[in-house]
């Protein structure tokens, strides 16, 4: 639930993390999330990192495949020589080359050296290899991943199909329609959010009682709404069926096919596949969770699920420090308010340690564009007293320089304070939320204004 209102209330655009974002095109179809981002205006401002663990493509097709749904045969490759070998066991003289990068726009990228292109047609195995070897160990640069880029350590081989017809078809969870959705089209191979913007009547949503299941009238009226031929309509609608059966199986929050198509041969098919999964449900899916790929995601993401925090990485200046999702959001909302934005959204949760909170400043201060820091912690569960003594470690062990406002409320709030006053460090400490926030915004714009004229500005308490 935290996850799923951290995603409505802060989630702003994608950094560059993930993949074609599946989630989000299904949002924009929709008219959900995406269109309530740009009504607060946070999406001019704030750029919010992916959530949620996607696969690569080639897992994702061998997920279809064990479930019985019709996908090209492929391959997958981590050196030239095994994307040769690959492409001889494949026996096709007509093949694709696709680089497993998490990230859309794959084919209009440019690796490393100039190359471009990360999905290629290729006409023999030797090709296949002389293309796998401008692929493999170098950086995709593509819209989603920005100058950073993203490595590419495999390549999916895989037979070339001639669609007749081609098809868009999800399936996501949606609060509107209170469980799942299929949602279709007539147009797929495309910008499926292109479509909804120019032809909203050209996408199909069909709801699914999540404890009946779905149904298979309801799968053939989709099938039917998308254009498949009646002779095709049955077939369609099975692997319809199936790719709802893995959505619940594997507890994931969006199947995205684009496109399923109808091939030459007579048959549907699903060419490519896009399948984001619940981290709400890691411990049940820990087969799926250990396939996640850390060489395609930001390292802060590495670093928070090893301390067990709620990170999520903003583009603002002032780093926040926070225990409960809701806590979390409105400190960010009166940042806001003030005139200052949040570096990040990390939660501590209501059972951290000093050394979790030594970790959390680790990964806050990891940004340089962090200017300023705010702890805002209401003790319930979670001990003032503990929060102080992590933060004074890390304020210690870290050498932090940066401003820190600190404000505390709620159990042993008095022996937090006293270790802060007896500590002798430079945290200024405030009861009032409101007064924190105008204070760290305040401070942030003077170590901003003091770094644009490279000029050095040192902090002293009050008396």
């Amino acid at each position: 639930m935290a996850t799923s209102l951290i995603c409505c209330r802060v989630s702003v655009g994608l950094r560059h993390s993930g993949s074609r974002t599946a989630f989000c095109n299904a949002a924009k179809v929709l008219g959900g999330p995406s269109a309530l981002f740009a009504k607060n205006g946070y999406q001019k401002h704030q750029k919010q990192q992916q959530r949620s663990l996607s696969l690569h493509e080639y897992l994702s097709i061998g997920l279809l495949k064990e479930c019985g749904i019709s996908v090209p045969k492929g391959m997958v490759a981590n050196s030239p020589e095994e994307a040769f070998s690959a492409a001889k066991e494949l026996g096709s003289k007509d093949l694709v080359v696709k680089a497993q990068v998490l990230a859309g726009g794959r084919g209009k990228g440019t690796f490393e050296g100039g190359f471009k292109g990360g999905v290629k047609i290729a006409y023999s195995p030797e090709e296949v290899k002389e293309i796998s070897s401008r692929m493999i160990g170098k950086k995709l640069f593509t819209k989603q991943t920005g100058e950073k880029g993203r490595i590419c350590n495999q390549v999916f081989i895989c037979e070339r199909r001639y669609p007749r017809r081609e098809y868009y078809f999800a399936i996501t969870m949606e609060r509107s329609f209170q469980g799942p959705v299929l949602i279709g089209s007539a147009q797929g191979g495309v910008n499926i959010e292109d479509v909804a913007a120019e032809n909203p009547d050209a996408i199909i949503k069909e709801p699914i009682d999540i404890e009946e299941g779905i149904k298979k009238d309801q799968a053939l009226r989709v099938a039917e709404k998308m254009g498949f031929p009646p002779s095709l309509l049955d077939e369609a609608a099975e692997n319809m069926i199936k790719l709802y059966n893995l959505f619940i199986k594997y507890d994931a929050s969006m199947v995205e096919i684009n496109p399923m198509v109808e091939d030459s041969s007579g048959i549907v098919m699903c060419m490519d596949a896009k399948i984001n999964f619940d981290a709400n449900a890691a411990y049940r899916q820990a087969k799926i969770f250990d396939l996640r790929d850390w060489s395609q995601e930001d390292e802060r993401d590495r670093q928070a699920a090893k301390s067990d925090l709620n990170y999520i990485g903003l583009d603002g200046t002032i780093g926040c420090l926070v225990n409960g999702a809701g806590l979390a959001m409105a400190t960010m909302d009166i940042i806001k308010l003030h005139g200052g934005t949040p570096a990040n959204f990390l939660d501590v949760g209501g059972g951290a340690t000093a050394q979790q909170v030594t970790e959390a400043f680790k990964l806050i201060t990891s940004d340089k564009k962090v200017l300023a820091i705010l702890v805002n912690i209401f003790g319930g569960i979670m001990r003032c007293d503990v929060i102080a003594q992590g933060i004074i470690m890390a304020v210690t062990d870290l050498d932090l320089r940066i401003p820190i406002v600190v404000r505390l409320q709620g159990t042993r709030v008095d022996d937090a304070k006293a270790l802060i006053a007896a500590s002798s460090l430079k945290i200024l400490a405030c009861d009032d939320l409101d007064e924190a926030a105008k204070m760290v915004v305040k401070l942030s714009e003077i170590v901003s204004l003091a770094k644009e004229a490279q000029v050095d500005v040192k902090f002293q308490l009050p008396i």
